[in-house]
């Protein structure tokens, strides 16, 4: 079945010579520009994809960085709020407090006014009953001589006190 032509052996190798040869003279140069052109530009896509992969790792870094810095910031700025709520909230119970009790002190002073007011009130109508009643009696009981030494002994003892 394999039958071997020693004929045909020779013509191909002679043919794949002649063919490389060709090849050789007319297209090996431009088939090795072709490839060495192209492994330049492999090796120019490899190192900028190496640059690439550099640059966003390096970009990487600098958002955790930033992410990091915003964190840090937005919980300072919280932390100002919470500080800042805290004294207001004091001083609104401080002034709350200081007007409670300055209202608490007018009411005092009010009501001790009044008081002082309603006793002197009722000193003067009782003294006014008094009198009064005590002048009926006197008129009834007291000659004029001893109306006038109670007059005196009543002016000493204010005068005394």
């Amino acid at each position: 079945m394999l039958d071997i032509n020693p004929g045909l052996i020779l013509w191909t190798i002679i043919t794949f010579a002649i063919v490389l040869l060709i090849l050789r003279l007319t297209a090996w140069k431009t088939l090795l520009g072709a490839l060495t052109a192209r492994e330049e530009r492999i090796r120019i896509s490899l190192e900028q994809a190496e640059r690439a992969q550099q640059d966003a790792a390096r970009l990487l870094e600098e958002n955790k960085k930033q992410l990091a810095q915003a964190e840090e910031h937005s919980q300072r700025i919280v932390r100002e709020g919470r500080d800042l709520g805290e004294r207001l909230k004091s001083e609104i119970l401080e002034k709350a407090d200081a007007g409670a009790r300055h209202m608490i002190d007018q009411a005092k002073e009010e009501i001790g006014r009044e008081k002082e007011k309603a006793l002197n009130q009722l000193r003067a109508e009782v003294a006014d009953l008094a009198i009064g009643v005590a002048g009926k009696i006197l008129d009834a009981n007291l000659d004029p001589a001893k109306h006038r030494q109670l007059i005196d002994a009543a002016i000493k003892d204010l005068s005394k006190g």
